[in-house]
């Protein structure tokens, strides 16, 4: 049993307990080898006895162990003492998301994008090195006092080496996806979608789905669309309300097939959240709202630990519910499981109400569906769209004339013949019309003069058509060459050596490299008349645009992230370092504010880490006095060997024979505080005489002195 002030694995100082969960107790401790305070998850002492908890307690621990990043809780250390089995982890003081959210009801968009984009970082570590973590939801997510963003709890995670992975274990139900809730495979898709529910709650301040029971909750999720975060928080931008209904998706080949692709769309959300830039992918054959079987409803309540009917164990029923409650650690708190009460009879009626529902809503769809295929038919039937003559416009089927946003304005088609082409296309213009213009050689009507229009003069066009001129080339209309894809040069000298002019516009293009002709009118192919100006569109290559570097000195690590993305630029490397900033803000920036870069820029930041410690030095001015005032024996002017260490090993006196005391020993600039001094020296007794009168010599022995010395500060 793990009690305060116990020591574990000989290095681990246990001084409080900060959290519990099903299957295991997190505790603050020191570790006295590294100076450092970490928490240790202790499994208890009712599960240590058992080989498949233990298992699965040394499972979750290999899974973290292997993941540094710093979005994710680190794992330092796992080990066993006298049965005590433990994971030391990363201590991170601060609150999990849930709390966040419960103190301030909802979350900003920009704040929970930003606390999304540094989750959905952490998970991708995680996918990268092949581990799915299957509970994601606020109560794993820790925000710490500096602001950083940690993912914890990987005690469900598998690595996801096989194709075919069912874990018994559905974390919280509020936050599962439909896979998961069928107990079928479940990959880094399902991480997306359980992000996803994560983000609808900080967006929202509830989650999508709520029952009486786990298996009520789970339908829904099979069952049920989500609704969109706008329909309770209207200001929500579109493109944050499209991410999240994409991550909901119930078919997984309709989310985001991976981290990756949400994080970029997250970003893109802060530069643009007004866009409509998300794309949902197109639906499997087998979309769609989803009836699921009794026998899947069977498997789910098999998974969520429910029978009907059938009594369960207070103590079986207990060690599912641990199973499925692990609560996230935060430094002073303890997070509380969700406690469901389960009713067999409320459950079938639900369902029954359920399937009775989407039955209903099915012949509501098709009855509509048959209704708008009569009116498409009778429409089909009715003919053309009636014109007046008085307004020269056309009502569209279906469409009020009150409706001014569906009228279509008409004109009538004038005689151009004759007209010079500049002439003809200008006056096409000022009606409203598009025109383009084709050469054709004519013996009988002047180069240059419209010889004819797709569309006969007193005809009625809706504004915004295009009509298609036919000019004349004269007698002597020759080809023009196709010049696009060639550089400036190369197109002048083709166009003029055939007797054209050349007049050049430039225009950037993501396609055409600098200084190539992108378009050319009259077209490569088509026949002018000589001298005849052919209009080159020569490319400047991509826009790069510049932008401000704005000034993140003495903002968080998460508010220069977010004013970095929001500027169209993007942060470089974060290191940590000693300065006279508080700890947690930014007091470097690889590029200063107000300068211009590229948009897309990296900029590298340090975080402060608070002031340096103050190092503290000592010195050592001793006296060595002989072992006479310890050893009465000692014989003055005998030679003795001294040796001076310091308390952090370090050698500063050794020598073997000094005679004459007091011996001096002077030493500055030292990192320990005291030292130990020994001194090795030998004694002789004196000779005696035995009954027959003869001298016996006397023995000689070594002996050994040790002195505590105190060092001073300098």
């Amino acid at each position: 049993m793990v009690k305060i002030g116990m020591m574990i694995g000989n290095r681990y100082e246990i001084l409080e307990k900060i959290g519990t969960g099903g299957m295991s107790d997190v505790y603050k401790a020191k570790c006295h080898k590294l100076n450092r305070f970490v928490a240790v998850k202790v499994l208890k002492q009712e599960f240590s006895e058992n080989s498949n908890f233990v298992s699965k307690f040394r499972t979750e621990a290999q899974s973290a162990a292997g993941l540094m990043h710093p979005n994710i809780v680190n794992v330092y250390d796992v080990g066993e003492d006298n049965g005590i089995y433990f994971i030391v982890m990363e201590l991170v003081e601060g609150i999990t998301l849930k709390k966040y959210i419960e103190k301030k009801s909802r979350l900003g968009f920009k704040e929970s994008v930003s606390i999304a984009i540094q989750v959905c970082m952490g998970i991708q570590a995680a996918h990268n090195n092949h581990i799915i973590h299957r509970d994601i939801k606020p109560q794993n997510i820790i925000i710490s006092k500096e602001g950083k963003v940690k993912v914890t709890d990987f005690g469900i995670a598998k690595a996801a080496t096989s194709n075919t992975i069912t874990s018994n274990v559905m974390g919280s139900v509020h936050y599962t996806s439909p896979e998961q809730a069928r107990g079928g495979y479940s990959d880094e898709k399902s991480d997306v979608h359980s992000m996803g529910i994560t983000l609808f709650e900080m967006l929202t301040g509830r989650v999508p789905f709520n029952g009486e029971t786990t298996v009520a909750i789970a339908i829904k999720h099979i069952q049920e669309e989500i609704a969109s975060p706008r329909d309770f928080v209207p200001e929500i931008p579109a493109s944050v309300d499209g991410i999240v209904l994409k991550c909901c998706q119930k078919s997984p080949d309709r989310r985001y097939q991976n981290m990756a692709e949400l994080i970029a769309d997250l970003k893109q959300s802060l530069m643009n959240p007004d866009e409509d830039f998300v794309v949902v992918n197109s639906p499997v054959a087998t979309g769609g709202t989803v009836v699921i079987t009794e026998g899947e409803v069977e498997q789910i309540k098999k998974a969520t630990g429910y029978q009907d009917d059938v009594p369960v164990k207070p103590e079986t029923m207990r060690l599912r519910e641990k199973e499925q409650e692990e609560d996230e650690y935060v430094d002073g708190e303890e997070e509380d499981g969700d406690d469901y009460d389960y009713d067999p009879k409320m459950e079938r009626i639900t369902t029954i109400l359920a399937i009775v529902i989407a039955i209903i809503i099915c012949i509501f769809v098709l009855i509509i569906g048959v209704k708008v295929f009569q009116k498409i038919e009778s429409s089909k039937n009715a003919g053309s769209p009636i014109s007046t003559e008085e307004s020269k416009q056309v009502i569209l089927p279906g469409v009020t004339e009150k409706s001014d946003e569906q009228v279509v304005e008409k004109v009538e088609m004038p005689e151009l013949r004759g007209y010079t082409v500049e002439n003809a296309r200008n006056t096409l213009t000022e009606m409203g019309l598009k025109s383009k213009v084709e050469y054709e050689e004519s013996d009988t009507v002047d180069a240059g003069l419209i010889i004819s229009a797709n569309v006969t003069a007193g005809s009625e066009m809706v504004k915004g058509s295009t009509v298609i001129l036919t000019a004349s080339a004269g007698p002597q209309g020759v080809e023009v060459p196709a010049v696009v894809n060639l550089s400036y040069e190369e197109a002048e000298n083709k166009l003029t050596a055939e007797g054209f002019e050349v007049l050049q516009m430039e225009a950037y293009s993501d396609t055409m490299p600098a200084g190539i002709v992108a378009a050319q009118v009259p077209v490569g192919g088509s026949k002018a008349p000589r001298e005849t100006t052919v209009t080159l569109t020569v490319s400047l290559g991509s826009e790069i645009k510049k932008v401000k570097v704005p000034g993140l000195l003495g903002l968080s690590e998460m508010d220069a992230t977010v004013i970095l993305t929001e500027s169209k630029l993007s942060i470089g490397s974060v290191s940590y370092v000693y300065s006279g900033y508080p700890v947690g803000q930014v007091c470097f920036q690889s590029q200063g504010a107000d300068t211009w870069l590229d948009q897309g820029a990296a900029i590298d930041i340090q975080v402060s880490q608070g002031p340096a410690p103050v190092k503290v030095t000592y010195k050592c001015n001793l006296s060595i006095d002989s072992p006479a005032a310890e050893d009465p024996a000692y014989t003055s002017g005998s030679p003795v060997s001294l040796k001076l260490v310091a308390s952090d090993g370090t050698v500063l006196l050794e020598t073997g024979s000094v005679t004459s005391f007091p011996h001096s020993a002077n030493y500055t600039n030292l990192n320990a505080s005291s030292g130990k001094l020994t001194l090795t020296y030998t004694v002789t007794s004196d000779p005696t005489v035995d009954e027959e009168g003869n001298t016996i010599p006397g023995e000689s022995e070594t002996k050994t002195i040790t002195r505590e010395v105190a060092f001073t500060v300098e």
